[in-house]
Formats: structure tokens, C-alpha cells, sequence
């Protein structure tokens, strides 16, 4: 039996459908883009959601856009004025991430900025409940101490691909840079005293980390 194929589908078949829209932005994005492992998908997606439906932030930060999966799904658990900005380096994927954003009647929540992350983010004139890493894992420490000063007392970070495919304990993938990045974010979040964390072992990893001051 493949065990992981078997479990993956009943996990599937026991967690809230993906919307229609959702669906085809998956098809999509796997049709057109280069990488399209990097989409969250139907498990990280509901995630995404609920964990946003408990924290109930008036605003969120996303480094990552990609083709919108990520940021659709939380912003279809916003309550009244909330917004996202979300921020994407490749502006060749606009096209398809605003005709899905209009399609999930989220184009007054999502906000998309294209372009480098380290120019747009000090430019927001906005403090953050929740902030969402999926983008450059060589950057992940330099996007900590970029936005922990926009974060909320109280607010939360969750960063992606923290395992990055079990790299993070392969002693063969230590000079990798993505690796090295994640490593050193993974050290430096459980090091520092201003926050608490947990690592989900779900799909490839997911740090949650809670800013206590």
C-alpha cells in the first residue's frame, strides 16, 4: 500500500471542499506557471483559513503571492474591513492571480504589490495582526526582522516550507542556500524571547509564531 498517497486522500476527503474557483486556479496555475508545487492547494489553503477565522486580523501581510491561492483563502475568512497586501516579485503572474481574486469576490479585500519585497514593505503605512511567509527561503531571517516591527503585540507570523522537504536535518543539504535560510530562521524564531512558537509538521512544515511584546 502507499501509505502517504492513501493518507493524503483521506485527509483530503475529511477536510472542507476547495471552492470551484479554487479548483481552477490549482488547474491553472499547474497548466501555465513553472513550479506549481509552490501553490498552497486544497490542505494548506483550509489551513490558512481557519487559523485565520480564529485569529480574526483587521490586516494581513503576505510575502509570496504567487498565483493567489494563499491569499484567496484567507481572505475569504475576513470580517468586515479587513484587508490583505500581498507582495509578489514576478509580475508576470498578475494576470492570473486578479482574475482569480475578482473571481472569489475578493478584489476590495487583497491588495497585490509587485515588485521587491525589502522596497514595498516599509513603504506600507500599516501595522499587521498576521503575516504570511511563502516566498525566497534564503530571505526568510531578513523578512523576520523586516516586518517584527510592523507586527502587533500580539499578532502572529506563519512561515512556509520550514521543513523544506526534510533538508533541515540532511547533513548533505547544509550548504544549500534556501536550506541555510530556513535553518537560520528556524534558530533565530526559537531563540527569541519576545515571541512563542510551534512547528506544525503538515505538508512541508509550518512555523506559527505568536509577537508577546
Amino acid at each position: 500500500m502507499d501509505f502517504n498517497r492513501f493518507i493524503n486522500q483521506y485527509i483530503s476527503e475529511h477536510t472542507g471542499p476547495e471552492e470551484d474557483f479554487l479548483k481552477a486556479l490549482d488547474r491553472e496555475t499547474n497548466l501555465k506557471c513553472v513550479h506549481p508545487r509552490m501553490l498552497s492547494g486544497h490542505i494548506q489553503g483550509k489551513v490558512l483559513y481557519m487559523l485565520c477565522k480564529m485569529i480574526r486580523p483587521e490586516s494581513i501581510l503576505e510575502l509570496g503571492t504567487y498565483t493567489g491561492y494563499s491569499a484567496i483563502s484567507l481572505g475569504l475568512a475576513l470580517e468586515g474591513n479587513a484587508v490583505i497586501h500581498t507582495i509578489e516579485q514576478q509580475d508576470e503572474l498578475s494576470e492570473i492571480t486578479s482574475q482569480y481574486i475578482e473571481k472569489a469576490g475578493l478584489k476590495n479585500k487583497i491588495s497585490c504589490h509587485y515588485g521587491n519585497i525589502f522596497d514595498i514593505v516599509p513603504s506600507l503605512n500599516s501595522t499587521f495582526d498576521l503575516v504570511f511567509f511563502d516566498a525566497d527561503k534564503r530571505e526568510y531571517p531578513a523578512y523576520y526582522n523586516l516586518v517584527f516591527d510592523k507586527l502587533k503585540p500580539g499578532g502572529y507570523i506563519i512561515a512556509d516550507n520550514i521543513l523544506w522537504d526534510g533538508k533541515v536535518i540532511d547533513p548533505d543539504e547544509q550548504n544549500d542556500p534556501q536550506t541555510r535560510g530556513i535553518i537560520e530562521f528556524n534558530n533565530m524564531v526559537n531563540a527569541d524571547p519576545r515571541v512563542e512558537n510551534v512547528l506544525f509538521p503538515m505538508l512541508d512544515g509550518m512555523m506559527v509564531i505568536r509577537k508577546n511584546r
